[in-house]
């Protein structure tokens, strides 16, 4: 290795050398020795090869043709071609390679390299032809260079971290480029104008970015008629497609999903005849589809889901032949499915689920042989399940909440081993389950639920060996529960509720290993509650209420550590709780209806059906023990316990009181040592942003918006704009305003940061700022741009129309109306899924320090957007005025450790403020409330108000009709998140996927397949 290191500094004299032999006419040292084999260990030495494959590349050979990965011309003998693909390869693309002057074929890709990639940090040979850097960990701005070298034909930089607008003469001279893939990295802004100059491109793909703005069909990318591959996926475009299409005559792949293109499809899209592939989903599509459709014969992918298309379904489906996947469901097609759709005999995935689609299923749907999936689901379908669908080899057939009738058809021997997801729910089936359905080995979602069977459970249920989700809710089933359900050991959900089983429930449910929720609520089961239950370690869920169970609740169940919630109300059980999980904490509703449950929430007899305890003699305990007592002292009376336990509580509370007079002395000598910190910190950092040098390019007192290449010039003074007339809120880092850009009528809010601690160097603000930026998720507020002087920084964020959390819950007025629980509910799973990707799609994980409702801002349709995440990346220190601050404005959500651990946060800090919000959303009070003679802490109240039982009595009446079993789970999950102890909160990612089973667990369990 040390040769290697030689090697690499002797290489410019090298160069040198061999360049004034070959102007003098040197022939005597080899040109491969000089060149490929010294360029080619030269790169080597750059890397780290933990596996070894570049062992062969010797320094001691004098040609580099019998080296692993490397391929030369055989008429010239120089290397032509480097091939190191996922290699596992690290460390930076060194300069080594610049001196392969007949290198043509260059990929490096799924390695990890790293490092900037700009022109002066990667020099590559001049004849390359082809350069493939996927799948990487590539970043910097791309090098207009790069893609305007004059031999370039394939070039794939797709899959790293490349980041900033792209320059508007990156392709001046691109004319040999047949293909480019920019995929999956981190580029914004527009597309630049000089894109049509490409004229041979074949290939173009740019998805998976931020790039933003209309790209200009008519005069840009459809003026690049060779293309074949039109891939803008997720990215931000908006605007509508003009006509014109028709122009890329030869293209044959165009993705346009996950964008915000608008307007009705061009209606000469048919005229592309060799159209292949079509997915314009997740759009904003609007109208009907235009009749040039039918003409593309060619086409085998066709997805427009998740639009807003209307008008009738096509009649002429049929006619698309070639037809593979198809996929218009999330609209608003109606009409009915003609029958010319059991033509597409190579059609293998139909879904049209949520359209408005009416009539029968037709029959000649069963001609379609190849059929994988069918996705039918939320439509007004009637008639009966056409047999002839069951018995083809389907993977997946989803026809719930569609309005059949008849019977469930029983099912070929293909379809025994092909399926593996069924719901029929929400229909009005009758009959039996067929018992076919045992034979179903590969079967692992089955919803029957909500529906009219009126039929016994099948004993064939035992025989499902991959089976994860079972659903029989309310079907009029009667009958026992099998004993075997669970012999396979994978269901995760039972749900049996609302049916007519009798019986006892089996003791080998505790075979259901996997199990994490199971409901068998409202049904006539007898008998004891089985101790097997505490077998089942993963349950989270465990609803028996308004059944016949009796006897006394095992206490084994108390050893089951991850339950959340549990109902046992309207059954005839007796005895004492289980002690430990979450027995301890349920209130009344979950307990109610019973003989005599042992609680002090509940009216009534405590009834224990265990012998009377046998009393041992005080004495020979003693006497035991090597202990005396006298004859006259008498076993502690009831009096003595009475003063014991009062003694007791009182030291309980001495000890809470303790800890608060301590906690607020350590804020107070945490504030003190914060003034005290020595200045010279203070001076150094600013010395050394002064004294570092800048390259220049950023400007000072410029308004930079991320999403244009330049800024308006128009706003010449942008705080010129900041006057009180527009301030709508002000927080820990500054004040917030309301600002129009431009004349198209733009509105952005625009905070102004306290001046106090924030960083002073423009190029670090940048930097940071740009970082935050790069967080993008439909439940955080889009940082658009900044302005930087010495004197003032702004951050230019989307402006959200429905303002904050805190004006709605707080500061509405008498006219407006509260927020309902399906808005309150939206809004907390919203914020909780913002949170979860700040602190689980980034490492380090992004803290958002300060979870409050003002910070929680809300959309046109009240989705949340949390605002303010890693602000305190931008200050230099976390001193005196965030630290009071942060107290004094965000009283209640602050995390308890804090006051502790010498201002420790990380996530967990965050899980506590979203538990307080939680609670002040639920029951509309803040978390800190001030009376006369006391003070109430939410997170108290409300966990006192669950132990007595009277936990609804907290609830925000004004938010109208709730569902009592989604409120009193998240109020739990509440209490939960509120832990005093760090570790026992669940994680932010626990608690989107505790919420989502809280609000419908089915479709929570389909994310999974």
């Amino acid at each position: 290795m040390a040769s290697l290191r030689l090697l690499q500094h002797m290489l410019p004299s090298i160069l040198i050398l061999a360049s004034l032999q070959a102007c003098m006419g040197d022939t005597t040292v080899p040109a491969q020795l000089n060149n490929d084999v010294l360029g080619l260990l030269v790169f080597k030495s750059d890397l780290h090869d933990p596996s070894s494959y570049l062992a062969s590349w010797n320094e001691d050979d004098d040609s580099p043709c019998s080296w692993d990965f490397v391929q030369c011309n055989p008429a010239t003998g120089r290397v032509s071609q480097l091939s190191l693909e996922g290699l596992g390869l690290l460390g930076r693309i060194g300069k080594g390679l610049q001196n392969l002057q007949h290198l043509k074929v260059l990929s490096l890709s799924n390695n990890n390299f790293s490092g900037d990639i700009s022109t002066e940090k990667l020099a590559l040979p001049p004849n390359l032809e082809s350069l493939n850097l996927s799948r990487n960990s590539l970043s910097g701005l791309l090098p207009t260079a790069l893609v305007n070298m004059s031999s370039i034909k394939f070039l794939d930089l797709s899959e790293n971290s490349l980041s900033g607008p792209l320059p508007d003469n990156l392709f001046d001279n691109c004319f040999s480029l047949r293909y480019l893939s920019l995929s999956g990295n981190l580029l914004q802004g527009p597309l630049p104008s000089t894109l049509p100059r490409c004229s041979v491109l074949n290939g173009l793909n740019l998805s998976n970015n931020h790039f933003s703005g209309n790209p200009d069909f008519a005069s840009g990318i459809w003026s690049l008629k060779r293309l074949r591959t039109l891939d803008f996926s997720n990215n931000a475009f908006s605007g509508s497609a003009p006509q014109g299409i028709s122009a890329l005559h030869n293209l044959k792949v165009l993705l346009l999903q996950g964008n915000d293109f608008s307007g009705p499809v061009p209606a000469d899209i048919g005229l592309c005849p060799h159209l292949g592939r079509v997915d314009i989903s997740y759009n904003l599509f609007t109208g009907a589809l235009p009749d040039s459709l039918q003409r593309l014969n060619s086409l085998t992918f066709f997805s427009l889901s998740d639009n807003m298309f209307t008008g009738d379904f096509p009649q002429w489906i049929g006619n698309m032949s070639s037809l593979k996947y198809l996929d218009f469901s999330n609209n608003g097609f109606t009409g009915s499915l003609p029958a010319s759709i059991g033509d597409l005999k190579s059609l293998s995935y139909l879904s049209l689920s949520n359209n408005k689609l009416v009539g029968a299923i037709p029959l000649s749907l069963a001609y379609c042989n190849a059929l994988s999936v069918i996705r039918l689901s939320d439509n007004s379908f009637s008639g009966s399940i056409p047999e002839g669908l069951f018995d083809l080899g389907l993977e997946e057939i989803h026809f719930s909440q569609m309005g059949l009738t008849g019977s469930i058809p029983p099912g070929s021997s293909r379809l025994f081993e092909s399926l593996k997801m069924l719901d029929l729910s929400r229909n009005n089936l009758k009959g039996n389950i067929p018992a076919e359905v045992g034979l179903f080995s590969n079967l692992r979602y089955l919803n029957l639920s909500w529906n009219n069977l009126q039929s016994r459970m099948p004993p064939e249920l035992g025989f499902f060996q991959n089976l994860t989700v079972l659903d029989l809710r309310n079907s009029a089933l009667f009958g026992s529960i099998p004993g075997d359900i669970c012999d396979s050991g994978s269901l995760g959900i039972l749900q049996l509720d609302g049916n007519s089983l009798n019986g006892p429930i089996p003791n080998e449910i505790g075979n259901c290993s996997s199990l994490y929720l199971m409901s068998l609520s409202h049904n006539n089961l007898s008998g004891l509650i089985p101790k097997s239950i505490s077998k089942l370690n993963k349950l989270k869920i465990l609803k028996l209420e308004y059944n016949e169970l009796s006897g006394e609740i095992p206490q084994e169940l108390g050893r089951l550590e991850n339950l959340l919630a549990v109902n046992i109300s309207y059954n005839r059980l007796v005895g004492r709780l289980p002690v430990g999980s979450v027995f301890q904490s349920l209130d009344q509703t979950a307990l109610q209806g019973n003989l005599g449950i042992c609680s002090p929430l509940l009216k009534g007899p405590c009834t224990m059906n265990v012998p009377k305890p046998l009393v041992l003699d005080p004495n020979a305990y003693n006497n035991q023990m090597g202990g005396h007592r006298h004859r006259d002292e008498s076993p502690m009376s009831t009096t003595d316990r009475h003063h014991m336990f009062l003694s007791i509580s009182a030291i309980v509370a001495i000890s809470a009181a303790t800890l608060i007079v301590v906690g607020v002395i350590i804020i107070s000598l945490l504030n003190v040592s914060a003034r005290r910190r020595p200045a010279f910190v203070e001076t150094a950092l600013e010395s050394m942003c002064s004294s570092s040098s800048r390259s220049g390019s950023l400007a000072s007192g410029k308004l930079i918006l991320f999403d244009s290449r330049s800024s308006p010039e128009w706003i010449s003074s942008p705080e010129s704009l900041l006057n009180k007339a527009s301030e709508i809120g002000e927080g820990v880092f500054g004040t917030v305003y309301k600002i129009p850009l431009g004349v198209q009528g733009r509105v952005v809010a625009i905070k102004k940061l306290v001046t106090s601690n924030i960083i002073q160097c423009l190029e670090d603000f940048d930097r940071e700022v740009r970082i935050l930026g790069k967080a993008r998720h439909p439940n955080l507020i889009a940082l658009k741009g900044y302005y930087w002087t010495p004197q003032m920084q702004l951050l230019v964020t989307e402006f959200a129309t429905n303002g904050s959390l805190q004006s709605k819950l707080h500061e509405r007025l008498p006219s407006t109306p509260p927020l309902s629980w399906a808005n309150r509910f939206k809004i907390l799973l919203g914020t909780a899924k913002g949170l979860a990707h700040l602190h689980h799609s980034y490492r380090p994980p992004i803290i958002h320090y300060n979870i409050k409702p003002s910070n929680i801002l809300l959309d046109e349709n009240y989705n949340p957007k949390i605002s303010d995440f890693a602000l305190v990346r931008l200050l230099t220190k976390i001193d005196q005025h965030v630290v009071s601050n942060r107290f004094q404005t965000a009283l209640g959500y602050v995390a308890p450790e804090l006051a502790c651990q010498s201002l420790r946060v990380n996530e967990k800090c965050d899980v506590y403020g979203f538990g307080v919000l939680i609670l002040e959303l639920v029951t509309g009070r803040r978390p800190v409330e001030y009376g006369e003679d006391n003070v109430v802490i939410l997170t108290d109240h409300v966990r006192v108000l669950l132990e007595q039982g009277n936990v609804l009595g907290c609830i925000d009446l004004s938010m109208g009709e709730y569902p009592e079993d989604e409120v009193l789970p998240v109020l739990k999950l509440a209490l939960v998140c509120t832990s005093q102890i760090p570790s026992c909160r669940p994680t932010m990612a626990e608690v989107v996927q505790i919420m989502q089973i809280i609000k419908t667990p089915i479709p929570h369990t389909l994310e999974a397949f």
